[in-house]
């Protein structure tokens, strides 16, 4: 239940731990998704609350919700303006040559009707740009932190893959190795930071998944 993933409310907002799987909108071929389930968040309200930005369905982490119209233009703004602080984690496949760094690389969006869409780097696409910082690294893996600066579909996936040189463990479609289709992608929206004018701000942490492994040792470290 939704309803027993909240980390933060209050009356302007709510804060989930979006689960592996679930995808944030209705999927055209039809299944659950966290839209509908969205009755479970009311919490008395008689307004279903509002997703204010997507996780991919197998993201885990922090999902900001406004539970009514004066603080959705609030969070709208902040978004629009790059005042929304945003830290995720991943398992990279492989390790990056440098410790830290900025990748400046912009996307856009290709599709075949072979293999459908996905996003690709391109200089004539939107500017994309994510800070990344690594925290550990075991059995040729490492865990690294990245910080969006901009909001575009897949960027962190892409930017790992082609950027860094190192996909995210679990990726089905930005790795080229062949995954396990057991193995769950390794990608966390771990930190949500979203001001509020004169408003405490939101600033949230979801708990690492499990399925992290020996990396939740390493967070610490970083």
């Amino acid at each position: 239940m939704l309803s027993d993933r909240i980390l933060f409310t209050d009356a302007e907002a709510i804060v989930i731990d979006k689960p592996r799987g679930l995808p944030v909108d209705p999927p055209r071929n039809g299944g659950p998704s966290v839209d509908g389930f969205i009755d479970e968040l009311k919490l008395g309200f008689k307004m279903p609350p509002v997703a204010m930005h997507r996780l991919d369905t197998d993201t885990t982490g922090c999902l900001l919700f406004a539970r009514n119209p004066k603080a959705r233009k609030v969070f709208q703004a902040a978004f629009e303006a790059g005042q929304v602080g945003k830290t995720y984690l991943a398992v990279v496949d492989g390790v990056p040559a440098e410790d830290s760094g900025t990748i400046d690389l912009a996307l856009a969006k290709f599709s075949t009707a072979a293999a459908g869409w996905r996003m690709v780097p391109d200089e004539g696409g939107k500017n994309a740009r994510t800070h990344w910082r690594k925290l550990g690294q075991i059995d040729g893996n490492s865990l690294v932190e990245f910080i969006p600066e901009t909001g575009r579909t897949h960027q962190i996936r892409v930017h790992a893959a082609r950027g860094l040189g190192c996909a995210i463990i679990g990726d089905p479609v930005y790795s080229d190795r062949d995954n396990d289709p057991q193995q769950p992608m390794l990608l966390h929206a771990w930190k949500l930071k979203v001001p509020r004018g004169t408003k405490p701000a939101i600033d949230v942490t979801a708990p690492i998944p499990d399925s992290f492994g020996l990396f939740l040792d390493l967070v610490g470290e970083g």
